[in-house]
């Protein structure tokens, strides 16, 4: 780890979500579902897929990393000279999944970029449950 990456810092997100991990992923990885949540489009959940997020204000650049069907998937998350990287984990628990979102990569003169993060992750996967609710409910 060099200097420069110990400087970066990283928002982190967890909850536990009462649904099986497998109905947490659909949400993750489905580009409609995605896109209620989150952003319009393009995802395919393999490796090295480019794929971008778009939004009224713009677009976020992002290519697929790693997917492991239930349990883990992460990819690269570019913006407005934002260089970093969105990992998501899903641990089966008792009582449903424990969702651990991790955004790395925020420089120190990258205060707007990582408070609005802080803010909107919190946000976006308050509504990812409510989509995964729904979703259950309407099986």
């Amino acid at each position: 780890m060099t200097e420069a990456d110990a400087e970066l810092r990283t928002v982190t997100v967890e909850r536990e979500i009462g649904y099986p991990p497998e109905k947490i992923w659909r949400a993750l990885t489905t580009p409609h579902l995605l896109e209620e949540w989150l952003m319009k489009n393009d995802f395919v959940a393999e490796p090295e897929h480019v794929f971008s997020f778009r939004g009224d204000w713009g677009s976020v650049d992002c290519r697929v990393i790693e997917v492991e069907p239930p349990h883990s998937l992460s990819y690269t998350w570019g913006s407005m000279g934002l260089e970093s990287v969105v990992s998501w984990t899903l641990t089966r628990t008792p009582a449903g999944t424990r969702l651990r979102m991790e955004q790395t990569g925020f420089r120190k003169d990258q205060e707007q970029a990582y408070q609005g993060a802080k803010f909107g992750w919190k946000r976006m996967i308050g509504t990812l449950e409510q989509i995964v609710a729904r979703e259950e409910d309407a099986a």
